[in-house]
């Protein structure tokens, strides 16, 4: 928390590079009501970051078009994803009080710019996670995570070498911009970033094209998972249990699920849904065995591919707990060195969870002489991906309804935060639903209501 603080300060004496074509660090609206809210004064419910282990859902204004390629949208759905309990513990560095969350929703059309003209009031559309130009070296290969020009943030460019795109609800080291656990969200580049979802694909499908199904295709296909793979995840949450989904749709022989603690129900849940998975459940291993000890004896040699879906701030062991929390490092690589372990020698780890700086006691030995693989994922570059997904969920190829566990309203956000961290009442992906909202879709989850 406190390295989040000192690298908001350094921003602010930096200042940014002026690489950025669009509005840079307007989380909310309210930090210049007269330039970012809409003039007719309007409110909103909107689920704001107020701390380390603080969010709360409070009445902020409704954003008005600042730029003439921007789309305001009524949020009809979002959700809560794994990375947003980074933001919720403090460790995506930057964040400051009062910033809009969320990455992920889809919603209709309600106003646009002066220069957006393939929109009308009332179209169905989903928007992507990252914000991309459209016309940058990477927008032109449809690498929207990497745009080159929506992200002005000094320090990340410091740490990464490069920027990554600028991200809604993601803190100013992404470029901040309010998100959309709101009911109504700002898009800039509007013409670029939303993709229409057709009538016969309801919200409760189209609006995981935002992330998490790009998310997990992404980490399927860029490790490389080919026919007759057996396949190892780490991390049985929405973007495992996809994972685990698509590396079959990619011709996996075997796909072994791994995770345990307070999340142990999740290997149950994914098991239900998928029966042909394996699971291992790391916090009930038979005395002196490992991860990697178990996934050898399951295969000879171990998986050929290691996929990671966690995140590197969950430290299983008391050194890297400590060197985390006196900031020694930002991310545990005990999940990595696990992996590396773990596959056969020449295989293939791939790298989706977040990760977001500096690691300590990483296996590059293990890496280097075995000749293993180590693949960051990157950011998924959702443009590259979502038509393609978008006809495979019309096609029936993948049902994102598989993960979806509850419904629930966006002035619950701040109690739902609070469930889905201690990884309680079996919430394994979420619904919110606003004012705006339609009835759930045949075969969803009713509505789910915590607060008497």
């Amino acid at each position: 928390m406190a390295m989040s603080q000192a690298a908001n300060y350094v921003e602010k004496a930096v200042g940014h590079q002026d690489v950025a074509v669009t509005e840079q660090d307007l989380t909310n609206p309210a930090r210049d009501r007269a330039k970012y809210a809409d003039p007719s004064g309007e409110t909103m419910k909107a689920l704001v970051w107020m701390g380390k282990n603080d969010v709360q859902v409070i009445d902020a204004p409704k954003p008005r078009v600042i730029e003439p390629r921007d789309v305001i949208l009524q949020v009809t759905g979002s959700t809560v994803c794994g990375s947003d309990l980074h933001l919720l513990h403090g460790s995506v560095v930057e964040m400051q009080k009062g910033d809009i969350l969320g990455h992920e929703f889809c919603g209709r059309v309600l106003e646009w710019g002066s220069e957006v003209t393939k929109f009308k009031k009332g179209d169905r559309v989903v928007a992507s996670f990252q914000i991309a130009c459209g016309e940058c070296m990477y927008c032109k290969q449809k690498l929207s995570s990497q745009c080159e020009r929506t992200n002005d943030n000094t320090i990340e460019n410091a740490m990464y070498g490069g920027r990554t795109a600028g991200m809604f609800g993601y803190s100013h080291f992404t470029g901040g911009f309010a998100g959309g656990q709101a009911e109504y969200v700002r898009v800039p580049y509007g013409d670029v970033n939303l993709l229409p979802l057709p009538d016969n694909v309801p919200d409760e499908k189209g609006l995981y094209l935002s992330d998490v199904l790009c998310t997990s295709w992404n980490c399927v296909v860029d490790t490389g998972v080919k026919e007759g793979d057996v396949v190892a995840i780490w991390g049985a949450g929405p973007i495992g249990q996809m994972a685990a989904e698509m590396s079959f749709t990619n011709g996996a022989k075997r796909v072994i699920l791994i995770d345990g603690g307070p999340a142990s129900w999740r290997l149950d849940f994914v098991k239900e849904k998928l029966p042909k998975i394996e699971t291992l459940n790391f916090s009930t291993l038979p005395k002196g065995q490992s991860v990697t000890s178990m996934l050898k004896e399951m295969e000879h040699g171990g998986p050929d591919v290691a996929l990671e879906c966690v995140a590197g701030e969950y430290a299983k062991g008391w050194a890297h707990y400590f060197e985390m929390l006196l900031g020694a490092e930002t991310d545990t690589s005990e999940i990595l060195n696990e992996m590396i372990t773990s596959v056969k020698s020449y295989g293939r780890c791939g790298i989706t969870g977040v990760y977001v700086g500096y690691t300590n006691h990483f296996n590059i030995g293990s890496l280097m002489e075995r000749g293993v693989r180590l693949i960051g994922n990157g950011q998924a570059p959702v443009h590259l991906y979502w038509e393609k997904l978008l006809s495979m969920i019309q096609e029936g190829k993948t049902d994102p309804l598989m993960m979806l566990t509850h419904r629930v309203d966006v002035s619950e956000l701040d109690t739902v935060y609070d469930i889905f961290n201690k990884r309680g009442d079996h919430m394994q992906k979420v619904f919110v639903q606003t004012k705006f909202s339609d009835a759930p879709a045949p075969g969803t989850p009713e509505l789910t209501t915590y607060k008497k």
